[in-house]
């Protein structure tokens, strides 16, 4: 048989043994607010520069450029902050779980579509028979309206 260790129970270490296995939340600190706030804007000048190059008439290379550009500087950003971090590494993992994801063959995609199809028919279909027997009663034996 094996040994069990024995538990010594302490006045006051429960609530102690508790709050141990509650986990953590950072606070960020306002520089990683800052950081997060210029990742923000860096995205948002890339975006305005694609579209103000856009319209001057350049080059979609140079167009594009600035978008890549202000979008990795935000990117850059993020990663030095704690939350920006966190953000990307959940990021990344989406995009991880998004791949475990089976697609449909097209065959399977096509007939679930005609299923769905048929259905609301036939839901159209039994909506509009119970709209028309509705309105037979209402109107015509308990109204008498024609």
């Amino acid at each position: 048989m094996p040994s069990v260790p024995a538990t010594v129970l302490v006045p006051g270490t429960e609530s102690i043994q508790r709050m141990s296995n509650q986990s953590v939340q950072t606070v960020s600190t306002s520089n990683d607010k800052i950081k997060v706030a210029l990742a923000v804007i860096a995205a948002i000048a890339g975006v305005v520069g694609f579209f103000y190059l856009k319209g001057q008439g350049k080059p979609a290379v140079m167009c594009a450029g600035a978008l890549v550009a202000g979008l990795v500087f935000a990117v850059l950003l993020l990663w030095t902050s704690a939350s920006g971090r966190d953000f990307l590494n959940f990021a990344k993992e989406s995009v991880r779980e998004t791949k475990k994801v089976v697609w449909p063959s097209h065959k399977e995609a096509r007939q679930i579509t005609m299923i769905v199809f048929a259905f609301v028919a036939v839901m159209a279909l039994f909506l509009w028979v119970t709209d028309q027997i509705l309105q037979k009663v209402l109107y015509d034996l308990i109204l008498g309206w024609k």
